[in-house]
Order: structure tokens, then sequence, then C-alpha cells
């Protein structure tokens, strides 16, 4: 059953993440979070929410997620990507997305996909229902 909200982001978007899930705290505090490594540590410590924590993406978070997702777990994913910095683990970052694709998670990318996202999630949950 798919309940789990992921969080995810690159070194550079961290500060974003961060400032998104406290701006979004009320609509993220009805759903179960997942965030990998250090992402789920910031967004626990200076939000109060709590995150399930996976390892970091480099070391195979994302890919636990992705496991999440294929098992239908996961609701939807914030995955705040650095598209200016060069990331040696891209090619697990293309196969996370495309997992997202097949089993019909919709993800964000960016800060105000990521605004869309969860405003959809606060105003029409039922949207999310498959």
């Amino acid at each position: 059953m798919r309940t789990y909200i992921a969080l995810i982001a690159h070194d550079a978007k961290k500060d974003a993440i961060v400032k998104l899930a406290t701006q979004f705290k009320n609509v993220l505090s009805r759903y179960p979070l997942v965030g990998t490594g250090e992402t789920g540590r910031r967004i626990e410590n200076e939000t109060g929410l709590t995150v399930k924590q996976m390892q970091p993406g480099p070391m195979g978070g994302d890919q636990q997620i992705g496991g999440m997702i294929a098992s239908d777990e996961v609701l939807g994913v914030v995955f705040l990507r650095d598209p200016l910095t060069a990331q040696p683990h891209e090619p697990d970052v293309s196969a996370f997305l495309r997992l997202c694709d097949v089993h019909s998670v919709p993800v964000a990318t960016n800060v105000t996909s990521a605004r869309i996202l969860l405003s959809a999630l606060d105003e029409k949950p039922d949207l999310f229902n498959l």
C-alpha cells in the first residue's frame, strides 16, 4: 500500500529541502516519511518530523527507496537534484527516476514542482489513490 513520501536531495539542495519540509510540515506530518542519509537526518533534526533514514544516496539509499517504490510503498517523491554539478552516481539517479515512471509515482525534481506535488497532497490527496 502506498503511504510513504520520499525526500531526497543532492548536497547543494539540502538546505532547500529542509526549507521545503518546514514550509509543508503540516502536510508531511500526515504521512510516513523516508529519506536518504543526511537528507533524512537534517529534515528530522531541523523540523521535528520523523523520517525513516536509509543509506546515503551514493551508498545505495536511493536504491533502497527504489525498492520501496517497486514494492508499491511510496506515494510520492521529492528529489531535489543539482543539475549544475556532475553526479558520479547519475546512472543510479536515472534508474530511480525510471522506477518512478514505471510505477506511476509522482516525482518532483525542483522546488517549484515539489511545491505543486505537496500542495496537491494537501488539497487533493485522492488524486494519489490508484
